[in-house]
């Protein structure tokens, strides 16, 4: 991207920002940012922003082991959730690179809490998106992943029986803002053309 894609502008607000608010405003019980890359510039920015602190039960946990692949920072995420049986909501994972409207965060959530599945998968025109929701259950199991063994994909492959695909036809379920070209492409689509 030539930029921390965290710090990218998303409907006036830096993404990052963005995907707080989103997660809170849909209904997340708690959120936990995981930082790893420039974590200390970025933590500074999110404090910059008390009212993305405003509803509460939003932190951040810092993945050191960054570099070595995506699941060292989900892992870093998990033990950051509470054990609180007060959160004992499903566990939803986004990234930073995937905006999403509040809309359908809340969509993927009341399907999870509706269907009763262990995991629920968001389609749109039948391709799986992003957020996904984890019952609970599953966290020791998440708890052990690792790159060489594809990470949530072995965890959804082996639950696939207990495993709903929602068609929500939202294409935004599928945005992943990786190259210059997809972040405009977004921004197009969800009505904040750069």
């Amino acid at each position: 991207m030539g930029t921390l894609k965290a710090l990218l502008d998303w409907q006036g607000r830096p993404l990052i920002m963005h995907q707080i608010a989103t997660l809170r405003a849909a209904g997340a019980d708690e959120v936990v940012v995981v930082l790893g890359h420039r974590a200390d510039e970025l933590q500074a920015r999110i404090g910059a922003n008390s009212d993305v602190y405003a509803a509460g039960n939003v932190r951040c946990v810092i993945n050191t082991r960054y570099a070595e692949g995506k699941t060292t920072s989900i892992k870093t995420g998990l033990r950051g959730i509470s054990t609180d049986p007060e959160h004992a909501g499903p566990i939803l994972m986004l990234n930073v690179d995937q905006p999403r409207s509040v809309k359908v965060v809340h969509a993927v959530l009341a399907a999870h809490a509706e269907g009763g599945a262990l995991i629920t998968i968001p389609t749109c025109g039948g391709k799986g998106g992003h957020p996904i929701a984890i019952g609970r259950a599953l966290y020791p199991e998440l708890l052990e992943i690792t790159e060489a063994t594809q990470g949530m994909r072995a965890v959804t492959e082996r639950h696939k029986p207990a495993t709903q695909r929602v068609e929500l036809s939202a294409p935004e379920l599928l945005w992943d803002v990786n190259t210059p070209e997809q972040y405009r492409a977004a921004l197009a689509e969800s009505g904040s053309v750069k």
